[in-house]
């Protein structure tokens, strides 16, 4: 298969693992819904760069040392879980909290802020490098041509910040944000279950080596 070929499989099947629904979706969309269109895209851009980070790792082959020393990725499993764990209760805890949305969109820390929560969310999850892995294990070469070491990681970006970018501007539309003020606290804490939900699920694996 030529490069070109392996670069669209990579990226195909990638695309499909980005779009399922995941603490990375309940984030961004949260972000969106509640904050600020350009909150939304930051947050996309934090998944866009977090992708990077998993592509590069994946590539590097690092995810051999993860499946040598099973304590390393157990720790780490953990560690996402309770992360996720604890945006689950910071969401719940404000759930019931009057909120003025469209302020952030000229506040700069708030722009921060969105960028860098998706991205501890993105990466805290380290299922996502296996998940790399075995993609780029089943469809790479044995010998990685330099050109798929350069484009496999913009590919990624695409993906993983263009679908994240589309979640955002669905979410900040003006019939989403009614709907989301209209039923802020149930909306907020189902939120948070679902990633509370998620965090246990993580650190549950972790625990028993699922």
């Amino acid at each position: 298969m030529s490069s070109l070929g392996v670069f669209l499989s990579i990226i195909a099947a990638l695309s499909v693992g980005a779009m399922s629904p995941g603490p990375s979706f309940v984030m961004v969309s949260k972000i969106a819904i509640s904050r600020s269109r350009m909150d939304g895209l930051a947050a996309a851009l934090g998944m866009g760069i977090g992708g990077i980070g998993f592509s590069i790792l994946a590539l590097a082959g690092l995810t051999a040392l993860l499946t040598q020393f099973g304590w390393l990725y157990i720790a780490l499993k953990i560690a996402g879980g309770i992360y996720l764990a604890y945006i689950a209760y910071k969401i719940w805890r404000g759930a019931s909290e009057p909120i003025e949305i469209g302020k952030a969109a000229a506040d700069r820390s708030a722009l921060t802020r969105s960028f860098a929560t998706a991205f501890l969310t993105q990466i805290s999850n380290p299922k996502t490098i296996v998940v790399y892995a075995s993609i780029f294990a089943a469809l790479l070469p044995k010998t990685i041509p330099i050109e798929l070491f350069i484009a496999i990681p913009i590919g990624v970006f695409l993906v993983e910040a263009g679908w994240y970018t589309i979640v955002a501007l669905a979410f900040s539309a003006q019939h989403p944000r009614r709907l989301y003020l209209k039923a802020k606290a149930w909306i907020d804490r189902a939120a948070g279950a679902v990633m509370a939900g998620l965090g246990l699920r993580l650190v549950v694996s972790g625990v028993t080596g699922r």
